[in-house]
């Protein structure tokens, strides 16, 4: 999976991911991601290429319980989220929806470097840098759920949860 790196800080509630100012569209998915992270950076809807990823310090998706705001990401084309941490149930409902959310460590990560993610591996290489991240390699159960679409989507597919 490659990408340019669009680069946040700690914190990143769900109300900068969804503005909450524009919940009217919570039924209108497709044009609510054409907001997602609007008010964390203004321009990042419009500059981001299928693929690309979000990359944030701690805690990230922290606030309200609110899955629009997983959906929202992985709906505008977002390959991965990267963060040093995630608040729980934001990184439940991505997992639920089938959002890539890698915890791993962000600091040597800029906005604008060009990013490989192997999944299966467990590395980020940083094509701009020339450096290698190392993560913890998803287990199979994890892959098969996320190319499934998310736990909802395996369950259709698959009548339980049978992995």
């Amino acid at each position: 999976m490659k990408g340019k790196a669009f680069k946040f800080g700690d914190n990143i509630s769900t109300d900068h991911i969804a503005p909450g100012r524009l919940f009217h569209l919570r039924s209108n998915l497709p044009e609510f991601a054409k907001h997602v992270l609007e008010d964390a950076d203004p321009n990042f809807a419009s500059a981001m290429n299928k693929g690309d990823f979000v990359v944030a310090g701690n805690n990230f998706g922290l606030g309200s319980s609110r899955e629009h705001a997983p959906q929202i990401i992985k709906l505008a084309g977002v390959g991965a989220v990267l963060a040093k941490s995630f608040a729980r149930i934001f990184y439940r409902n991505a997992i639920n929806i089938g959002l890539l959310a890698i915890e791993c460590d962000t600091d040597g990560i800029d906005a604008g470097d060009s990013l490989d993610l192997d999944i299966e591996k467990g590395i980020i290489k940083n094509e701009t840098k020339g450096t290698i991240t190392q993560i913890e390699p998803l287990p199979p159960v994890m892959i098969k759920l996320l190319n499934d679409g998310g736990l909802v989507e395996h369950i259709k597919k698959n009548g339980d949860f049978n992995l």
